[in-house]
């Protein structure tokens, strides 16, 4: 890097800091949560050719970070308040990667609402290694939990899934067949996902349990499960997909299961009464996110995915493993 840690902090963090004070000039922020809340703390670690290819554009890189933490929140039904940001980075990134990181960020941060408080800046020989912890409040005892649901609750999941999972399979192997539109679509799914931030704060009151959908539709749904001491059944044809995904998956004859439950996705995935479905609609009119429900909660353990006849598949759709 060309530039000393505290040029580098002046010249392309310090522009995202919150106000108030808090410009990154003294050794730790302080910052007041919102009266009678509770304070929601998340924290996601991205490394180069594990979470992210190397070849990425930073701006993605930068976008995705605070993305991945800003979902976090949401499955929380916590408004963002702030971020810190722990850089590890290796000599050969340039000021103009890190120009391009940095509006990366800033893009994020506004569509979040959320600014930066502070972090940390190293030369590491590599890989490049990001870290943000997220800060986010919501009203006492109103968290969303992955515990919580109840036998016969319907699962529900905002967006579409697999694209995603897609859009890094163009990435590595290309996307002959592909329209051009619809690997821009699905690659930009990929980079730079859309936290649903503003539908996890309607939630409260209203979903009895809440996940992201990070490391894949059936691992997450597992969470809730395990949480709640419950099982699922899950239709398979109700997943929701896009229309570039299903385009997609035709064109390269690829199978639909090696993706729509592979990860990525960072939509919502939620449990609520079916006595409340009614509002699902206007949930999706509000938020101009699409809500669908793929199945209920279960008093009987494991995950059922059925398909199209009604028939459980033998195996659930692999999603991703941090080991």
């Amino acid at each position: 890097m060309s530039s000393g840690e505290f040029d580098l902090i002046a010249r392309f963090f310090a522009p995202l800091a919150a106000p108030a004070g808090l410009g990154l000039g003294d050794d730790a922020a302080v910052f007041t949560p919102p009266e009678g809340c509770q304070l929601v703390v998340t924290s996601d670690c991205m490394v180069a050719g594990v979470h992210f290819l190397p070849d990425d554009p930073p701006e993605s890189i930068g976008a995705k970070i605070l993305a991945v933490n800003l979902s976090d929140l949401a499955a929380m039904g916590a408004a963002p308040l702030g971020y810190t940001l722990a850089l590890a980075l290796p000599a050969d990134l340039g000021d103009d990667w890190l120009a391009a990181f940095a509006a990366g960020l800033g893009r994020k941060q506004e569509t979040g609402q959320i600014a930066l408080f502070g972090g940390d800046t190293v030369s590491a020989p590599g890989p490049l290694s990001l870290t943000v912890t997220a800060f986010g409040s919501v009203a006492i005892g109103a968290a969303l939990r992955r515990a919580g649901a109840a036998a016969g609750d319907l699962i529900c999941v905002s967006g579409c899934l697999g694209d995603a999972a897609l859009g890094l399979h163009l990435l590595r192997h290309g996307g002959e067949g592909a329209g051009n539109a619809d690997a821009a679509s699905l690659i930009g799914r990929y980079r730079d996902p859309s936290p649903r931030n503003e539908l996890g704060q309607r939630l409260c009151g209203m979903a009895h349990a809440c996940a992201d959908i990070s490391d894949g539709l059936f691992a997450d749904l597992g969470h809730i499960c395990e949480g709640s001491g419950l099982g699922a059944e899950v239709g398979l044809p109700a997943l929701p997909r896009s229309d570039a995904f299903r385009r997609c998956v035709q064109a390269m004859a690829l199978r639909e299961h090696d993706f729509i439950a592979a990860g990525d996705d960072y939509e919502l995935l939620f449990t609520l009464p079916p006595s409340r479905q009614g509002v699902l609609r206007d949930l999706a009119r509000q938020t101009g996110v699409p809500i669908t429900v793929i199945g209920r909660m279960t008093a009987e353990k494991g995950i059922r995915a059925m398909d199209a006849d009604g028939r459980p598949l033998a195996a659930l759709p692999a999603g991703w493993t941090h080991r």
